[in-house]
């Protein structure tokens, strides 16, 4: 049951991310494939077992900390040349965390 209710969480997650109908100063299309992808890895992660309880809400907590960020960097209107490397970086540490935490040798039980 909680298994399943984590997974609807995924879900609707990946969701309401992509649901943001975005103007042409504030797209951030790539980033939102990428944290489409990041929540698909992190489900992955569950379905099979690779990640604990602890790091799947950890990891949760990371995309949803992206996404603040990149709200932040809409605020005004526009996304600045700084701005997205900022996402962008933000971005590469989630991946490089979902990757050590689904690789380590902890396994969901």
């Amino acid at each position: 049951m909680k298994k399943s209710t984590l997974l609807a969480g995924f879900g609707l997650a990946i969701s309401l991310a992509m649901a943001g109908a975005a103007s042409a100063g504030d797209a951030t299309p790539r980033l939102d494939r990428r944290e489409a992808n990041q929540a698909g890895r992190i489900y992955n992660g569950v379905a099979e077992g690779d990640l604990t309880r602890r790091e799947t809400r950890r990891l949760s907590a990371g995309q949803v900390h992206l996404r603040r960020a990149e709200a932040r960097a809409k605020a005004d209107g526009t996304v600045t040349a700084r701005e997205r490397a900022h996402l962008q970086h933000e971005a590469n540490q989630q991946s490089r965390r979902i990757y050590r935490q689904k690789h380590d040798a902890q396994v969901r039980k």
